[in-house]
Order: structure tokens, then sequence, then C-alpha cells
């Protein structure tokens, strides 16, 4: 990869010593299959995560992060989606692939803020806590196939890394 990261890809139910032991800058939870719901293992292991280091979630990754802040589920959408960026007002085309999305209303009990929402059906398509370095998408903002306009996403994590370094 050109983003100057070293990349230590672990399995879904790697324990959270087994992950502190490896000392990482930060953690990617990445897209995978299933119902995030029965995830358990991933979940918790992410909650005792929350706060330790930058974590940053796609598809999957993002609805595990979601869960571990409380956050409920219901279902998703597949294909391509306009999909709003509440910071700057930019649309991302984006691609989907998922039969799960957060319930808007369960976040009113986490500290997460909706920062991103699908613009055909109001669905949260992103969330972050910042306090926690914390963020996460529901699609799939790599790189190919299909559209970039989503790569600023991974130079985002890498700037919380770098930041959460400076101030340890």
């Amino acid at each position: 990869n050109n983003s100057g990261c070293n990349v230590t890809v672990v399995p879904y139910d790697t324990s959270f010593e087994e992950i502190e032991f490896m000392r990482p800058d930060g953690v990617f939870v990445s897209n995978g299959p299933g119902d995030p719901n029965t995830a358990t293992t991933v979940t918790e292991t992410v909650k005792k995560l929350i706060g330790k280091y930058p974590i940053f979630g796609i598809g999957m990754g993002h609805q595990i992060i979601s869960l571990a802040y409380g956050a409920k589920m219901k279902v998703g959408h597949r294909g391509g989606y306009p999909v709003r960026n509440l910071s700057t007002g930019k649309i991302e085309c984006t691609s989907q692939n998922h039969g799960y999305v957060v319930n808007e209303e369960s976040l009113k009990n986490t500290p997460l803020d909706v920062t991103h929402i699908n613009v055909l059906d109001g669905s949260v398509e992103g969330v972050s806590c910042m306090k926690d370095k914390v963020f996460s998408v529901q699609y799939n903002p790599e790189s190919a196939p299909g559209p970039q306009d989503s790569n600023y996403l991974f130079g985002q994590f890498i700037s919380i890394i770098k930041e959460a370094q400076d101030n340890a």
C-alpha cells in the first residue's frame, strides 16, 4: 500500500489481549459477511478497544462499532447510493452491500454522532465519537473497483493515528 502503514491482518476472533500484545497504532474493523447481531465476540473485543486505540470501521465493521456503543440494527440495502458527508455537505457515490443499517433512533443513548446519511432514504451511513478517536462508515470506501469519492477516509484515519501518537 502507498499509505506508509504496516498492516497486520488478524482473524475476527482475535482476543483483546492478543491485540494489546501487538501494540497497534490503530485498529481497522473491516467488512465481512453475516449478521452483526450474532458477532458478539467481535463486538465485545471492540468494546474493550474503544478509547485505547484509534478505530476505523467499514461495512460490517461500522455495524460492530455501533453495536459496541449500544446502537441497534435494522434492515439494510444493496447497490450504489448517494451519501451526504454532513461535515462538508459533499455527496459521495458509494457502493453498498449490507443487510443491516444502524437504527438512528438507537444512537440517542450513545456518544456516537451521525457523520454521513443516505440521500435517498435518510439512513445512517457513518458515525463517529471523536473523544474516543473512533469513526466508521456503512459503505465500502476502498479505492477499486468502483467510486473513489471516499478515499479521504483512509487519510483521515492515518491523521487520527498520528495525532494520537503525538499526544501519547
